[in-house]
């Protein structure tokens, strides 16, 4: 006991400071790498985004136990949660809410019987990169000129505490056509920004581009 005493004594400012920094990432904010390209154009491997996990929800720390609903998640926010069937923390924008209707027709969305506009930007022989208007949320995504089963799914009423998340690169995402749809309780936070990104295919430098950039 006076050994940890000690070391209480001599290094309590750094323990309180560790202490506090872990509750604020742990029920605050924190920031999460992105290892894939599951959600280019908008977020790009190496990117490390700014979390707020206060957006939705006031958490007991270090648990999921929520305390307060602060907000809903609304279509066009880009969550991070733990997902249980994939067994992994990912990330993805949120496409249908509760009580929405969404289907995907050769690769455009169709939301409470509507067809959502897309405006291209680019294109190459492959695939092409088109602005999609999501309630008014514009945002890039990347799609494959090559055609498959991702591309194409029926009607989909979303239940309550539910939600339809996919990756802005579309054929090239695990989102809820390959995990089913997202429980409300997994929900981590809601991304913000890029903090920082660092370039794996460059000696990991920075990129001067991307730092605090906005999603």
């Amino acid at each position: 006991m006076k050994y940890l005493y000690k070391i209480w004594k001599n290094n309590r400012s750094l323990i309180v400071f560790i202490s506090l920094m872990c509750v604020f990432r742990s029920a605050v904010a924190d920031w999460y790498e992105v290892p894939t390209g599951s959600m280019k154009p908008t977020i790009v491997e190496g990117d490390r985004i700014f979390t707020d996990k206060m957006a939705y929800d006031l958490r007991v720390p270090f648990t999921k136990i929520s305390l307060l609903k602060l907000a809903e998640p609304q279509a066009g926010d880009i969550i991070v949660f733990d997902s249980v069937a994939a067994q992994n923390r990912l990330i993805k924008r949120v496409i249908g809410v509760p009580g929405d209707s969404v289907a995907l027709v050769d690769n455009q969305l169709v939301i409470n019987g509507e067809k959502l506009n897309y405006d291209p930007v680019s294109e190459t022989a492959i695939n092409r990169v088109e602005i999609e208007n999501l309630h008014g949320i514009k945002h890039a995504v990347k799609l494959s000129k090559q055609r498959s089963a991702m591309q194409n799914f029926a009607p989909v009423i979303i239940p309550e505490n539910m939600y339809l998340a996919m990756g802005d690169n579309r054929d090239n995402s695990a989102d809820s056509r390959v995990i089913g749809l997202v429980p409300r309780a997994e929900l981590l936070g809601r991304a913000k920004r890029v903090i920082v990104s660092l370039d794996y295919d460059d000696y990991y430098l920075p990129r001067k581009d991307r730092v605090l950039k906005a999603l």
